[in-house]
């Protein structure tokens, strides 16, 4: 059981700059993975397997891309009770992002808008600290024996024009593939300029058929098949998701993860910082994000893998994502608002919702 009171330290995390407090925190996870330290957020997870897309994930609640863009607390998060950690997202060139500031906190709906830009050291770094995980290693089982499930999530870089953006993606693909259980693929962020312009009919074939292609290379170079998933956007009318899952089926993309941050103010009109550019998560994107599920899931019919992430921020929310389509759930801004014990209430929600289960 963690024993650092999360309750008592987000008072003082909450009146320093948001960037600020990520940074010292990866840090202090980084640093503190593996050591005595850990005792301070480590709790054991909950036993609740479930297969997709060939992969048995311990439990039912990961940690969602964004918040380990470099991939250095690996280790750290996993000992927090997550069934499958995705880190990222890592470009194939080192960038610096958007100028700062760029995280900013809306407390009154438990949310937050970035406009952070992709921001990571780049892939050779990135694939360094991965393979110096214990994640990576054979170490990573459960006390139950079950092995932990790694995802690595991959991007353009800025510069690179998006009719080269495929470039980019074939580059990342090919440098995580070795080290991954599943590779997302994120064209959903709104923080890189014309990327969810490949949400679109045309770009989105091109890029989903050769990331097909290079896959079934990749499979047979390592003796190994690694699923693809798909990131996308919440801020879809129902005739883009419908085109989406049309695309996501005739190309054979093994899952999909929705959704991502939203460009939508209205949950948060008025408050300080709602103005801001960049994309909102936290409770705001909930309906959409559940909405986006539902959609998906009536489109690819049962049985398609399908990660929903967005607005969790209790486990009566991860229940009802699942309940709304999901496989199985990540969180991001929740753990921020509220801590590491929300991975084990989740987690534990969802192992107890058998209507929630019966319907997957």
């Amino acid at each position: 059981m963690a024993l650092l009171p999360y309750g008592l330290a987000r008072p003082v995390l909450f009146g320093m700059d948001p960037e600020t407090v990520h940074e010292l925190t990866i840090d202090m996870l980084a640093r503190g993975q593996g050591t005595p330290l850990q005792c301070a957020w480590a709790a054991p997870p909950v036993h609740d397997p479930v297969t997709l897309a060939g992969l048995t994930f311990p439990n039912r609640v990961g940690l969602a891309a964004g918040l380990d863009k470099n991939a250095r607390a690996i280790d750290a998060f996993g000992a927090m009770g997550f069934g499958f950690v995705e880190v990222g997202t890592v470009t194939p060139l080192a960038q610096s992002g958007n100028p700062k500031p760029r995280m900013f906190r809306l407390p009154e709906r438990q949310a937050l808008i970035n406009r952070l830009g992709f921001n990571n050291e780049g892939l050779d770094v990135f694939v360094r600290n991965v393979r110096s995980s214990r994640f990576h290693s054979d170490q990573r089982l459960t006390d139950k024996g079950e092995r932990m499930i790694l995802g690595l999530n991959i991007g353009k870089n800025a510069a690179t024009p998006i009719e080269r953006a495929t470039d980019d993606y074939l580059l990342g693909l090919a440098g995580v593939y070795p080290y991954a259980d599943y590779v997302t693929v994120n064209i959903s962020s709104p923080n890189t300029k014309n990327l969810r312009d490949l949400q679109s009919d045309a770009a989105l074939d091109a890029l989903l058929s050769a990331l097909k292609s290079r896959q079934r290379e990749l499979a047979a170079e390592h003796g190994k098949q690694v699923p693809l998933f798909l990131k996308i956007a919440p801020d879809l009318d129902g005739d883009q998701v419908l085109a989406i899952a049309d695309a996501l089926r005739r190309h054979g993309i093994d899952g999909v993860i929705a959704t991502n941050t939203t460009l939508s103010r209205e949950a948060v009109a008025g408050l300080r910082h709602a103005e801001e550019a960049g994309g909102l998560s936290g409770a705001p994107v909930r309906e959409a994000s559940n909405r986006v599920v539902r959609q998906l899931r009536a489109a690819l019919g049962k049985g398609f893998p399908i990660i929903g992430v967005g607005g969790i921020l209790s486990g009566a929310d991860a229940v009802a994502k699942v309940e709304a389509g999901a496989d199985v759930v990540q969180i991001y801004t929740g753990l921020i608002y509220q801590g590491p014990g929300l991975v084990r209430e989740a987690a534990q929600a969802l192992a107890t919702a058998t209507p929630a289960r019966a319907a997957r």
